[in-house]
């Protein structure tokens, strides 16, 4: 393979774990292009492997799906012109066989997809994937299947690539927690001051917080650094923590990156198993058998959020301090 387009169209998490499937691929081929979404496409550029990132938001995957229209479509196909090889990486619940029949009409001669639907002559390798594996390891799978595996040494956890920049002057000085409070799609996240609660009981346990993302409604948060990041410096403060707290959303993902345990506040409505922080250590809290379970719900359809606002905040400060190795700073006299 010299020039290969992969495509994971939509957030910045699921590019993310997308990175050893790529780094796969990349191993066999010239040049590596990632088709992202918008929501996507900056974490393609810190994904090693990737040679080049292209946009396109695609009606059959982005949550707020533009109109499907003739003349976007042909400019797709005229972008994808000349690519020796495809693979299109999905979710569970997304169909590759759109983006596949432009890649068809682009002319590229080969295309993998995991796929349950009859492709017809969409696919020339039509994957499929039995149980529920993380979908780091999914992806990889269609990888292997073409035959390109990860390079020696590739241990296939989730990379960014480095130098990552100097922080210090945000974070500041000393040992700090991450809470991450915010998810893209709310029913992933707790309240805002169900979230401050768990930053108020992490300071009160002596631990320096650093907030990123949305801030924590009435928290007593160190440093709030909430819009103040570029991605990849957002990346660097993930790297300096002791652990990172965080729903189901792209930093959890992003902390997993960089090698930082993560405390998982975790909503059922997509599986634990498929999209728990991937590579490091983790914990997950949250009811996983609350009614919302397998729903995909984007709003949380049970009053209360009890699957998330139900978690004890001294289950974080435990699950923080397990994930640290180290015991409670609390202040003493």
């Amino acid at each position: 393979m010299k020039r290969v387009v992969v495509a994971r169209q939509d957030n910045l998490g699921d590019v993310l774990l997308a990175g050893p499937a790529i780094r796969a691929v990349a191993a066999r081929a010239e040049h590596v292009t990632l088709l992202a979404g918008p929501h996507g496409a900056a974490a393609g550029e810190l994904l090693p492997g990737v040679d080049e990132v292209q946009v396109f938001r695609a009606p059959w995957i982005d949550p707020e799906p533009p109109p499907l229209t003739r003349p976007s479509i042909d400019a797709l196909a005229d972008q994808l012109t000349g690519f020796d090889a495809a693979f299109v990486f999905t979710s569970f619940h997304q169909s590759p066989l759109p983006l596949a029949l432009v890649l068809r009409l682009a002319g590229v001669p080969w295309i993998g997809a995991i796929c349950d639907d009859y492709p017809g002559s969409l696919l020339d390798l039509r994957h499929r994937v039995p149980g529920d594996p993380p979908e780091a390891l999914r992806m990889l799978s269609l990888a292997r299947a073409a035959g390109c595996s990860l390079p020696p040494g590739d241990d296939g956890r989730l990379a960014i690539r480095g130098p990552l920049p100097e922080v210090s002057a945000l974070t500041g000085i000393g040992d700090y927690v991450v809470v991450h409070p915010a998810a893209s799609v709310p029913a992933r996240s707790p309240s805002a001051v169900h979230s401050g609660r768990m930053v108020d009981a992490l300071v009160q346990a002596g631990h320096r917080v650093v907030v990123t993302g949305a801030k924590s409604e009435g928290s007593t948060a160190d440093v709030d650094l909430s819009g103040r990041t570029t991605l990849l410096e957002l990346a660097a403060v993930l790297a300096g923590a002791e652990a990172v707290v965080a729903p189901n959303t792209g930093p959890a993902h992003l902390a997993a990156a960089v090698g930082t345990p993560v405390v998982s506040l975790f909503a059922p409505v997509v599986p634990a198993a498929r999209w728990a922080p991937f590579g490091v250590p983790a914990a997950l809290l949250g009811d996983q058998h609350a009614p919302c379970r397998g729903s995909r719900a984007r709003t949380c359809p049970v009053p209360g959020h009890p699957c998330l606002d139900g978690i004890d905040p001294a289950e974080v400060v435990a699950a923080v301090e397990e994930l640290a190795k180290r015991p409670s700073r609390r202040a003493t006299a």
